[in-house]
């Protein structure tokens, strides 16, 4: 990158539920960043799971399911937050314990998730994922709270980015592509698998 002709475009100063401030900054620059042309051996595919946070070839990866392990004690607090009068110094300051919860939850995901998609960004010149639309996907599953925990999409922004920045590519498969099915070694595609299965 060549920060030397960068120009700032715009700084955004935001306010959390919790009172804490944070500013964003936005540069625009010329990239210098070669393309790196992806060989069969550096290329990995990742497929959505609920149970962990994704699937690829070799290993069901973890999902550390961050809000299901701080549930209990967000709904305490949040039960809490109830018996106050609302508007009043207690149901402020309560207020604001359940707000720091819950973003302690959101730091914890960002961060497992930068790291996870910093790992595979060193690792692999190219990743392919399927195109999922995430909201309508909890929706119709009723898994609702499972796929915000699972922060897949979330996983997918870091990646493309990051990929993006050293010159990597990030391939996004059409959502009918019957990927869960077919076999990456000789193709063959299982029509007997349901969706149940795949998740």
């Amino acid at each position: 990158m060549n920060w030397a002709n960068s120009i700032l475009k715009s700084a955004t100063i935001s306010q959390k539920p919790s009172g804490d401030y944070y500013i964003s900054i936005l540069f625009e620059y010329e990239s210098d960043i070669k393309p790196i042309i992806p060989t069969p051996e550096k290329v990995i595919g990742l497929d959505y799971s609920s149970k962990s946070l994704y699937i690829d070839s070799e290993v069901n990866n973890p999902n550390p399911r961050l809000y299901r392990k701080a549930e209990l004690k967000l709904a305490r607090e949040q039960k809490k937050l109830s018996r106050r009068k609302k508007g009043g110094s207690n149901w402020n300051k309560q207020r604001i314990k359940v707000a720091k919860k819950h973003e302690k939850v959101t730091n914890q995901r960002k961060d497992f998730l930068h790291k996870e998609s910093r790992q595979i960004t060193n690792a692999y010149d190219a990743v392919v994922i399927e195109y999922l639309n995430m909201r309508s996907l909890a929706q119709c599953l009723r898994l609702g709270k499972s796929t915000h925990d699972n922060g897949y999409g979330m996983l997918k922004t870091f990646l493309k980015y990051k990929l993006e920045v050293v010159g990597k590519q990030l391939i996004v498969v059409d959502r009918f592509f019957p990927s869960s099915k077919r076999c990456s070694c000789c193709h063959y595609r299982n029509r007997e698998l349901t969706l149940a299965d795949s998740i």
